[in-house]
């Protein structure tokens, strides 16, 4: 694997991501775009933000270009900041919902769009090669700090989402991790007339509250604090503002696949056309397509911009993660809690009524842990074990992992982690039982081979009902 994953670039401070690093990589994406002019930076709350985020910027000043610097703030503000500032580019110092001795950079073009995956690989080129260059002392690129992004952003989004009708008062509780979406999610709901309890929202780098991650596991424990403080719903964010978790009191943790169908479902009333969803997203969301006339396709985690993009669709998504174009060709959880209130406060519904009629299958979302010098190995591994068990009435999707459809609506997919060191195993199906002795020999096939090399399996997620 390069230097970029499924999200930009990734690893662990002091070792895989390094200030050196970051000053070569200002370097080669000065040297990648060559047109002088702004580029515009930012980072999140973890304590190594700050470093890395100068080091990038001393690498695009030797290049030429002039740095805007953002400061602390929640990624989609800043890639709102790259279009409404009319800047070249973007950088965001971030390792999203991973632990807080991770860090790294995504990297956007001068429309907020993550960069495409053959710009990715002439950055790495120029950085492997150290073909990069320095411009002369008198072209060098100046540092401008600037102030006000964040309300900006609220301003134009609570204006673009304030409710037609009110319906309804939504109680709303936001978890924000200790992240930078407590200087944003909070107001912006209740500009839009929620009543909001905002948690984990003081800010701390080494996030204090919970697992910048929201998975189901680690969400699990706030159902009884959501029914406590009468709330319609628990709306979660991760580390860096892309991703979203929802808790409704009536059902507990929404599966990611119906919350896609539900968003899908109200872009179709509104206008027809293509919709992106990726690979692991599962058979309610097809569903929901079929049913209000869209067409769906699939894309790789990580790349729903460039499918989005490619075949001009009318809104993308993967589990956690929201592209509405009409807003901006960026992931924005922010938009995405702002939408899902906007649609229970002007309906007067909770949410388990505006989702009653989206598709609701028992589905399994576990990551093995696993060192990145194994990790493709034990990929490989799981692949040839149901490569073995297929049994011929069935469908193969390889363009990220291996994922297998079987004719009675289950599936499996199994892919190697783009930002961690783990393997993925996803899977859905009607018959729960199936599900669960599938994935239970799929783990038991994990810690054979992770035993053979001398480490114990270990896993986190879980079985979804």
């Amino acid at each position: 694997m390069g230097l970029f994953g499924t999200s930009g670039i990734r690893g662990v401070y002091g070792s895989d991501i390094t200030p050196d690093f970051m000053l070569k990589l200002g370097l080669a994406i000065a040297s990648y775009l060559k047109h002088r002019g702004k580029f515009l930076v930012g980072g999140d709350c973890r304590l190594t933000t700050q470093v890395l985020k100068t080091s990038l910027a001393s690498g695009l000043m030797a290049g030429g270009f002039d740095v805007v610097d953002a400061g602390m703030l929640p990624l989609p503000v800043l890639t709102y900041g790259i279009v409404r500032h009319s800047s070249l580019g973007g950088a965001y110092i971030t390792a999203s919902h991973n632990p807080p001795q991770y860090n790294g950079v995504k990297i956007y073009d001068n429309g907020g769009v993550e960069l495409r995956s053959e710009d990715e690989t002439l950055i790495e080129e120029l950085i492997t090669t150290n073909s990069y260059t320095y411009v002369d002392w008198s072209s060098v690129g100046h540092y401008l700090p600037v102030e006000g992004l964040i309300d900006e952003y609220v301003g134009e989004l609570s204006s673009r989402l304030t409710p037609r009708r009110y319906g309804r008062k939504v109680r709303v509780v936001v978890d924000t991790a200790n992240c930078t979406t407590s200087l944003v999610t909070p107001k912006m709901l209740v500009n839009l007339g929620a009543e909001v309890l905002a948690l984990n929202s003081f800010i701390d780098g080494r996030f204090p509250g919970r697992e910048p991650e929201p998975r189901p596991d680690v969400l699990s424990p706030y159902l009884s604090v959501v029914n406590e403080l009468n709330a319609d719903i628990f709306l979660a964010h991760d580390g860096d503002g892309d991703r979203l978790a929802v808790i409704d009191p009536a059902v507990g943790f929404v599966k990611q696949d119906r919350l896609i169908a539900l968003m899908f479902k109200y872009k179709l009333l509104e206008t027809n056309g293509k919709v992106v969803a990726s690979i692991d997203c599962g058979n309610a969301v097809k569903e929901v397509v079929e049913r209000y006339g869209g067409e769906l396709i699939i894309s790789k985690l990580g790349k729903i911009h460039e499918a989005l993009i490619t075949y001009r669709a009318v809104i993308a998504a993967e589990p956690w993660k929201l592209i509405e174009p009409s807003w901006g060709y960026w992931i924005d959880s922010i938009y995405q809690a702002g939408f899902i209130v906007k649609i229970m406060v002007e309906e007067g519904k909770s949410l388990s009524k505006l989702m009653e009629d989206i598709p609701n299958y028992p589905q399994v979302r576990y990551s093995v842990k696993v060192p990145n010098s194994l990790k493709l190995g034990l990929y490989g591994y799981l692949r040839e074990y149901l490569e073995s068990r297929e049994s011929g009435k069935a469908s193969i999707t390889d363009i990220d992992g291996f994922r297998i459809d079987y004719d009675d609506g289950s599936w499996i997919l199994i892919r190697p982690s783009g930002t961690e060191p783990k393997v993925r195993i996803y899977g859905e199906s009607k018959d729960v039982g199936k599900l669960k002795e599938v994935v239970e020999e799929l783990l038991k096939t994990c810690g054979k081979y992770l035993h053979s090399k001398g480490f114990k399996l270990d896993v986190d997620g879980g079985f979804i009902p």
